[in-house]
């Protein structure tokens, strides 16, 4: 008796298995690497009910962050300013403009909020806390962007488990290389008196043996710790140019080597428990 089926077919099952599972392998992939927010959010500019420019707000006008975004420094989340913060203004300025309708209509009945659209979101199962960060240096430039300079806001940096988790980690190697840089000074310290209280030796040779630990304090051990590096994180900058989003900590001769680091105490967390409550 023939057979009904071609010998070959005998392999067909495990053939359309293989290929189920690298066509998922492929999905999955790409659904990995492409669906995140990296790809999906960034460059996210949606069109708002009032067409609202913070260039001309900040940049021309001068405004402080915090005049709409009340809230920033002592909440979790940033505000959206009420209509009747935008009319302490507008109600003299452009008082008539067309444009500025939707928040007019806001402040007479206030149960109309402005339907803005939400450019920033984290998911759901994420705990970010705005205050924290804002009362520790962290400049709204650092996840925002430049959006002083933006006239519709735009989302302009990935909100990633991999770009928070980079800023706590820049933070804790600072942090680290701080303690590691107390520890290599208190045996530096102790070497060179030392060696000024040294009497076998006259002053040149002391002045030569201090310069040598000096510039390298640990060499066998294979510690090099440059004493006249700026151990801070730069991401952290004074409180008082935190909204000063064009602000350059470099060239700010009374904060470019402080140590916000050690001197607010600030201890970063990597655990999961931090972001996910």
């Amino acid at each position: 008796m023939s057979d009904v089926f071609p010998r070959w077919t005998n392999r067909l099952p495990g053939q359309i298995i293989f290929g189920l599972l690298l066509i998922g392998g492929v999905v999955t992939a790409g659904l990995t690497y492409y669906f995140t927010p990296k790809y999906t959010r960034v460059g996210y500019q949606p069109t708002q009910p009032v067409p609202f420019s913070h260039s001309i707000h900040v940049q021309q006008l001068g405004l402080d962050c915090r005049y709409c975004h009340d809230g920033v420094e002592k909440s979790w989340y940033s505000n959206v300013p009420a209509a009747d913060t935008c009319m302490n203004c507008h109600s003299a300025i452009r008082a008539n403009d067309p444009k500025l309708e939707p928040v007019r209509a806001s402040y007479k009945d206030q149960k109309k909020p402005v339907e803005w659209v939400q450019v920033h979101k984290l998911p759901d199962y994420v705990y970010f806390n705005h205050s924290v960060h804002v009362n520790r240096g962290v400049s709204c430039v650092e996840c925002h962007g430049r959006i002083d300079q933006m006239d519709e806001v735009r989302h302009e940096k990935q909100f990633s488990m991999t770009f928070c988790l980079d800023c706590h980690r820049d933070l804790s190697n600072s942090r680290d290389y701080l303690a590691q840089g107390d520890s290599i000074i208190e045996e530096l310290n102790k070497k060179i008196t030392e060696i000024n209280n040294a009497t076998d030796i006259d002053d040149k040779q002391k002045k030569d043996s201090i310069n040598a630990i000096t510039a390298q304090p640990d060499e066998d051990a294979g510690v090099f710790f440059d004493l006249s590096q700026d151990l801070d994180n730069k991401r952290l900058r004074p409180l008082d140019k935190i909204t000063d989003l064009a602000y350059d900590r470099s060239k700010d001769e009374d904060n470019n080597k402080k140590n916000f680091v050690k001197e607010w105490h600030i201890k970063t967390s990597e655990n999961c428990s931090a972001c996910h409550r």
